[in-house]
C-alpha cells in the first residue's frame, strides 16, 4: 500500500501550497522494502516534537511556545509567540514495531520499514 498524505494540498494539488504552514515541509521516498521520510521543522527542539502512531496512521506534531518573560522590553514586533503545526500519514502494511526515528538540526527522519504483504485468496462457493 503507498503511503497517503492527509493534508489539504492532496485534495487541492498544489493551489494552496503557498498558503499554508512551510513548517514541516518533506520528501518521502522509498529504498530497500523502507519508506524514508525526510522533515524539515526548523526552529523546533526534539522535545517539541511528538510522533504517534494509531490504527495505521502516523501523526507528527511540533508544538512550540516562547517564555513571556519580556516585562522591561518595548517590542516593536513579536511573532515568535507559539508555533503549532501537525501533519499525519496513512501508512498501511508496515513493520510497526521497527519505526525509527531521529532529529538533527532541524531535519526529523524517520525510517518505516515494509512489512509483507499479506494477501488472502478468498475461493468463492
Amino acid at each position: 500500500m503507498e503511503l497517503m498524505n492527509r493534508d489539504f494540498d492532496d485534495f487541492f494539488g498544489n493551489f494552496l501550497t503557498n498558503r499554508m504552514d512551510n513548517t514541516m515541509r518533506c520528501d518521502i521516498y522509498e529504498k530497500d522494502n523502507t519508506y524514508y521520510i525526510e522533515m524539515d521543522i526548523a526552529g523546533f527542539s526534539k522535545d517539541d516534537i511528538d510522533l504517534s502512531l494509531k490504527d495505521g496512521l502516523l501523526t507528527i506534531k511540533a508544538e512550540k511556545k516562547t517564555k513571556v518573560d519580556d516585562k522591561d522590553k518595548k517590542y516593536i514586533r513579536k511573532e515568535r509567540s507559539y508555533v503549532k503545526s501537525e501533519r499525519s500519514f496513512n501508512l498501511g502494511n508496515v513493520k510497526e514495531d521497527e519505526i525509527d526515528a531521529s532529529f538533527k538540526d532541524g531535519v526529523l527522519n524517520i525510517t518505516i520499514p515494509k512489512a509483507e504483504d499479506n494477501v488472502k485468496n478468498i475461493e468463492i462457493h
